[in-house]
């Protein structure tokens, strides 16, 4: 399986989570690789990643210049070479050994398992302050309603993709904002493909990448091009460039 963790100017939260996947990975029966998709960092990230990953299966990909995370987490899934494509946050807000009941919905059926933070048996562990855990679930309302994909949480950032769910989905992927996620979903959704929302243990980081006031109004436009872009889309439909 391949672990891809998209990283712009992460020089500080990526070597130890690095190192607690590697703990991880070593003492599983599966074959893996680490991906790390370095967008265009101004710091010592990639560098960092090099030094820790040496010897081991990986893949150090790099963008110049920094294109975003929905177009990392893209190259991290299309180059990646495992039969299964798992992408986490690179603080590991939701703990690796997760992994394990993701892979376990995929060995059972599933074509996409995804983490959610607000299923009953999800455990926020340390939570969100009160306003980004109300914006966020406000986020989740709209999306469901907007976009109408029926997921729970699709923001989670630790989802698991089955090869072939990789290459069917990502043709049709278009939008580079933070609510990728949602697109990948609802592609997900109308092509068909079986997906298992799963609760997952989660830990917030204070320092988050998402600016709510500027990037919440963003990612709410994001739902209405989403519906729009994706409307025809059905199980039979070809690639978006085609």
């Amino acid at each position: 399986m391949s672990i891809i963790i998209p990283a712009y100017n992460e020089e500080r939260r990526l070597p130890p989570s690095l190192r607690t996947i590697l703990d991880y990975l070593r003492a599983q029966p599966y074959t893996w690789e680490v991906v790390v998709v370095d967008d265009g960092s101004r710091d010592a990230t990639g560098q960092l990643a090099a030094e820790i990953l040496d010897g081991m299966p990986h893949m150090l990909l790099r963008n110049e210049p920094n294109r975003g995370k929905a177009l990392s987490v893209k190259r991290g899934l299309e180059e990646s070479r495992g039969q299964v494509a798992l992408f986490s946050d690179a603080d590991l807000s939701t703990p690796i050994e997760e992994t394990a009941s993701l892979l376990e919905a995929i060995a059972e059926g599933a074509d996409v398992a995804i983490g959610s933070r607000q299923m009953r048996e999800s455990d926020l562990a340390v939570r969100q302050p009160l306003h980004r855990e109300l914006a966020g679930r406000a986020f989740s309302l709209l999306n469901r309603m907007i976009v109408g994909h029926g997921i729970v949480d699709s923001q989670c950032g630790f989802k698991a993709f089955t090869r072939d769910a990789v290459e069917r989905i990502l043709p049709h992927q278009q939008l580079s904002g933070w609510a990728f996620d949602a697109e990948l979903m609802l592609i997900a959704r109308r092509l068909g493909l079986n997906i298992a929302q799963i609760p997952v243990r989660w830990l917030n980081d204070p320092d988050s990448r998402v600016k709510m006031l500027v990037d919440g109004p963003r990612m709410v436009a994001d739902l209405f091009r989403i519906r729009r872009l994706h409307r025809h889309l059905r199980a039979d439909s070809l690639p978006a460039n085609h």
